[in-house]
């Protein structure tokens, strides 16, 4: 294969979403953070699991589900420890990580809705 179909590939399968990353990918990622709820309470999530915006989950692109992650809000600091349990977040490409709103208030974030953060891989499954 060459290097530009490699990187197609890499590419295509990082913007579906399918959860693959490199073995030794970053373990540290910067952006920003939402929080979601509205609307979801009780409907399934991308792991199958029932959303309940209480909880202390979260939603990524491509880290695999059920990793955990530490997620440090950058300009106040507070930190809430998440589990990956759906996909998202859609649109903006700086969004890095949609919260549930249970995290969202422990960065107090919800009057805010949008912040900086550091997200650390904790744990994979």
């Amino acid at each position: 294969m060459s290097g530009k179909s490699l990187v197609s590939v890499v590419a295509i399968m990082l913007l579906s979403g399918c959860g693959c990353r490199p073995a030794h990918g970053p373990q540290e990622l910067h952006g920003y953070a939402t929080w979601y709820g509205p609307g979801f309470e009780g409907k399934r999530t991308a792991s199958g699991e029932v959303f309940h915006a209480a909880n202390l989950t979260a939603a990524h692109r491509t880290l695999p589900l059920g990793t955990e992650v530490e997620v440090t809000r950058l300009d106040e600091i507070h930190r809430v420890r998440v589990r990956i349990n759906d996909r998202g977040p859609f649109g903006d490409g700086d969004l890095i990580i949609d919260l549930s709103r249970g995290a969202g208030e422990a960065l107090h974030m919800i009057r805010k809705g949008r912040v900086p953060v550091e997200l650390r891989v904790v744990h994979t499954p």
